[in-house]
């Protein structure tokens, strides 16, 4: 039997206590541009080559929401070029976090594998990692964005 073929994974949903709070994170923080709006509970972004959307947890929802005492998702990542990159993100995002609603997890370190990153939360306590992984950060996407 044939294995699927795909594109890799490139899409994220979250859902967001309070929309307007993670939708600065996103757009400050990590530079997302927004694609699609659909209406004043969900957002799409991107950064490119990929694809995050945030949906705000419904009212009738949000009264009872309890947030789980851990999350089942460990982390989601942001590739860097090169470990230099990642200590200029750390350097510059670090300060910002917390402003933002958002806390450092843990500060930038070499892994065993020779990836290197840090991980810092959003305001919900989703990880990101921002790291350099010496084999799929070497990779070129063809519709990469430029600024």
């Amino acid at each position: 039997m044939a294995l699927p073929q795909h594109r890799g994974l490139r899409h994220l949903a979250l859902r967001v206590t309070d929309l307007p709070r993670s939708r600065r994170f996103y757009e400050d923080l990590l530079g997302m541009q927004v694609v699609w709006e659909p209406d004043a509970d969900n957002v799409y972004f991107s950064s490119g080559s990929d694809n995050l959307a945030l949906h705000q947890i419904p009212p009738d929802e949000l009264a009872a929401y309890q947030p789980p005492k851990g999350q089942l998702l460990d982390h989601v990542g942001v590739i860097l070029d090169d470990p230099q990159a990642v200590d200029r993100m750390f350097a510059d995002l670090a300060p910002k976090i917390t402003g933002l609603g958002g806390t450092v997890v843990k500060q930038p370190k070499q892994h065993r594998d020779g990836s290197y990153s840090f991980y810092f939360s959003d305001p919900d306590g989703n990880v990101i990692q921002a790291l350099y992984e010496p084999t799929i950060s070497t990779l070129r996407w063809q519709s990469e964005r430029t600024t």
